[in-house]
């Protein structure tokens, strides 16, 4: 009787626990089928400069994965970061260069967005962005994107403002073998790739080049600049809308990774020829106008050097190269404009040569318990070595005036745009994470950058993250980080209508933050995250009479908003996820609203994967409430919603990969907003309606 009873026992927990085993093992097999389609999402090392787990960074942070970049069918940078939570991508009037804006912080060249490759940055030091002359970031060659919303001066410098986009290229273990790709579609835009990851003896090596045109997307104009000089001077009527902007441009990509035990050497080069001018420099149609940009990247690291015990050290050197020239000078305004002054138009080519050298060392002890130490020393040396100027005119207080003949002349440097000029940045951090308790761990960090241009700036952060159990981790966060002044806004020389200040200090910015990552199923993760952050010094164009302006710290800006994300995986082959942000901000020189950047931003994706290996995917992305600037008196900007489909076969047993995508598959009428008072373009920016695009891969 006892033996059957504990025969009966054992039976019970058998029939109990074989559910279980096969519900554990059928979660595992899922987990192994997501991570084919996405990657592993579930760490990140921008937060703190070491890797951890996502949901422990003491950061708002976003992973995206080369899987997950496949997944979504998009094809160039700017639209994978359009899906992430609080990211919305606007563009510039001058040359339709993308612009990064987070959480409603808005400018006409987008500087407040720190982008790094392989933590390395990649801003210019003309105005501070990542080049206007540099169209299209292509994302075969990405392994993962981490990205940081909020500040993070404490940890990398200058312009991690408004957020961070690191982007991680591949390497050989990224890339085992050899592949082969060819993109084609709208717009005659057509890429071939290869990219190869393998041995060479001890060293691991990864390579990719990338060659590519576009004739970009040709869509309308109705009124430009000259359109408002022509309503006020006697005719003829000179401009060229309506007409279609110039978006299109050649390009070569390639990169070398190269690893041996703790070294590691990256090259990257970026060659863009034909660019054209969007809706005009000088917010003018123009269609002859043609840009070159060539940038070169390298750097190399010695990583995880013991010192001592519980010491470790990284050491890293990087060298960036950037040229911008204007083979084909800008045709500011066309041919008559100023009442016939300028026959053929009025010509510029503003020319930038550049170079920056860093070093950097960076040392980590984890010697205390419940501590890990981090260090970190580093010297820039950033020279714009160069500039050129070739123009037609000479620019006065009244009207602009031709040069003799009207004929495109080199004018001498001190008589150009820009001298060049060299600044150089000196900085120490220090952080410290400590778990000070069981699920408490406070990260603390703080930094100090010296300018030889401006002086010093430091800038403190601090993290609280707390596991509150199992399924819901909660974080405050704040920060404090600051925007460097761009060498145009410090020197630029011979413009009678606005004038560089030696005298700028830089833009600031303090942001406190609150974030809950909540499991709330096994198969269902949501996130919400809540900010209010603070600007000041914001550097903006001051009237410095006799109807001049210059660049002064005159501006300030508050605003607070929120961002709400989930995943459901609701089975085996289906997942959707979402997001919706909001935000709210206010120039405090108005009180009214700051314009440009969403209210709302609501994005919607559905994946599901059928039949072996195909996997189709849909998304939904709408962008409302965006509202003009002050003294812009136009409607607000519409509203629009844009759906994407793409239909990819992902895990094919074969050594062929196929795709199909269409985007804004309904043709909606995007556009972003122009620059108040609206006068130049009052009708905006639009953007491209329905595109097309076939890829085919093959492995070796």
């Amino acid at each position: 009787m006892r033996y059957a009873s504990r025969t009966s026992v054992v039976a019970a927990a058998c029939a109990l626990c074989v559910p279980v085993c096969i519900a554990q093992a059928q979660q595992v097999s899922e987990e192994d089928e997501l991570a084919l389609i996405y990657g592993d999402k579930s760490s990140v090392s921008i937060a703190t400069g070491s890797r951890q787990p996502l949901r422990r960074a003491p950061a708002v942070a976003t992973v995206i994965t080369a899987q997950d970049i496949a997944a979504m069918g998009a094809t160039d940078l700017d639209e994978v970061l359009e899906t992430v939570p609080g990211i919305h991508v606007g563009r510039s009037n001058q040359g339709y260069p993308p612009l990064y804006l987070i959480r409603g912080i808005y400018s006409e060249f987008n500087p407040q967005t720190l982008v790094l490759q392989n933590g390395l940055p990649m801003t210019t030091l003309f105005v501070g962005n990542r080049g206007n002359v540099s169209p299209g970031w292509p994302i075969d060659n990405i392994a993962r994107i981490e990205i940081i919303r909020g500040p993070g001066s404490a940890l990398y410098g200058a312009d991690a403002f408004s957020g961070i986009i690191n982007v991680i290229t591949k390497t050989a273990a990224d890339t085992p073998g050899t592949e082969l790709g060819f993109r084609a579609g709208s717009f005659k835009a057509r890429d071939g790739w290869v990219q190869h990851g393998g041995k060479l003896g001890e060293i691991d090596v990864a390579a990719y080049l990338r060659v590519g045109r576009t004739d970009g997307f040709k869509e309308i104009v109705t009124a430009d600049a000259q359109t408002f000089l022509d309503a006020l001077f006697p005719p003829p009527r000179v401009s060229l809308a309506p007409g279609p902007v110039n978006t299109g441009y050649d390009a070569i990509d390639g990169s070398l990774d190269l690893a041996y035990d703790k070294l590691r050497l990256r090259a990257s080069y970026k060659w863009r020829d034909n660019v054209g001018t969007g809706a005009g420099a000088a917010s003018a149609l123009d269609p002859v106008g043609k840009g070159r940009s060539e940038r070169l990247t390298a750097d190399f690291s010695w990583s995880d050097i013991g010192l001592a015990k519980d010491w470790k050290l990284a050491l890293n050197a990087s060298y960036f190269q950037n040229i911008n020239q204007f083979p084909s000078p800008l045709q500011l305004f066309p041919p008559g404009a100023f009442v016939g002054s300028f026959p053929n138009g009025m010509l510029g080519a503003p020319n930038t040569w550049e170079r920056q050298l860093r070093l950097a060392a960076v040392s980590s002890y984890s010697g205390f318990a419940n501590h890990n130490l981090r260090v970190g020393v580093g010297h820039d040396d950033l020279n714009l070595y160069r500039t050129q100027e070739f123009k037609n005119f000479i620019l006065t207080t009244g009207l602009p005036q031709p040069t003799p003949g009207a004929e495109v002349i080199e004018f001498p440097v001190a008589a150009s745009f820009l001298e060049p000029h060299r600044r150089k940045v000196t900085y120490v951090y220090a952080q410290d994470e400590w778990n000070f308790a069981r699920d408490w761990a406070l990260t603390g960090g703080i930094r100090r950058d010296q300018y030889s241009d401006f002086g010093g700036t430091t800038n403190p952060r601090l993290a609280l993250v707390w596991d509150a159990s199992l399924d819901l981790t909660a974080k405050l966060l704040y920060g404090r980080a600051f925007r460097a002044p761009a060498f145009t806004e410090q020197y630029s020389i011979n413009n009678p209508v606005i004038r560089g200040n030696p005298s700028l200090q830089p833009e600031t910015i303090t942001t406190l933050e609150a974030a809950f990552a909540w499991q709330a199923r096994p198969n269902t993760q949501v996130n919400l995250n809540l900010f209010r952050y603070q600007m000041k010094d914001i550097i903006r164009a001051a009237d410095a009479g006799a109807g001049t302006s210059m660049f002064s710290n005159t501006g300030a800006q508050h605003g607070h908003g929120l961002e709400l994300e989930a995943t459901w995986d609701a089975s085996r082959n289906l997942r959707l996820a979402g997001h919706y942000a909001y935000q709210r901000s206010i120039d405090e020189s108005s009180g009214q609203d700051a314009g440009y950047a969403p209210h709302h931003h609501l994005f919607a994706r559905a994946d599901w994967s059928f039949a072996g290996g195909w996997l189709f995917s849909g998304q939904a992305n709408h962008v409302a409430g965006r509202k003009r600037a002050a003294g812009d008196v136009r409607p607000d900007i519409a509203d629009y919603t844009t759906v994407d489909l793409t239909l990819r076969n992902s895990r094919g047993k074969n050594r062929w990969e196929f795709a199909a995508s269409v985007r804004n598959l309904f043709g909606a009428d995007v556009r972003e907003p122009s620059l108040a008072p609206g006068v130049l373009l009052p009708n905006d920016l639009p953007m491209a309606r329905r595109s097309i695009y076939l890829q085919a891969i093959y492995r070796l």
